[in-house]
């Protein structure tokens, strides 16, 4: 047998595992993607991401707000309104998911598969 030694071995960068930690969650990039223009109404995030819950969407963002990339801000009322926006440490992933889409429209754009034409 081969010795394996520790520097032989390959290891996942600390970084990139720390992205997807966070963003590798459902809903994660769909909610940063939907607050690049600008600040949401939570009711408006609902409505623009279909088939996520009150819950889990508000889950997500205190997850967000924690790792410092969303703040909360309350509106005032009458009505009492709740908007979240990008901070600068959330606006800095805009290039990374804007490469994503374009990844995805050219290597996933045949419903989720990589078309024949790219699998070698």
């Amino acid at each position: 047998m081969a010795d394996h030694g520790e520097t032989m071995c390959r290891q996942v960068d600390v970084g990139m595992t720390r992205v997807f930690e966070l963003f590798g969650k459902r809903w994660t990039g769909l909610i940063v993607a939907t607050l690049m223009p600008g600040p949401v109404h939570f009711a408006d995030l609902r409505r623009a991401i279909p088939g996520i819950s009150e819950r889990m969407l508000s889950d997500r963002l205190m997850e967000l707000a924690a790792a410092g990339l969303v703040v909360r801000e309350v509106d005032e009322g009458p009505p009492l309104r709740v908007s979240y926006r990008l901070t600068e440490a959330g606006r800095g992933i805009e290039p990374a998911l804007k490469e994503l889409s374009r990844w995805a429209e050219t290597y996933l754009a045949d419903g989720g598969q990589c078309p024949e034409r790219f699998r070698k």
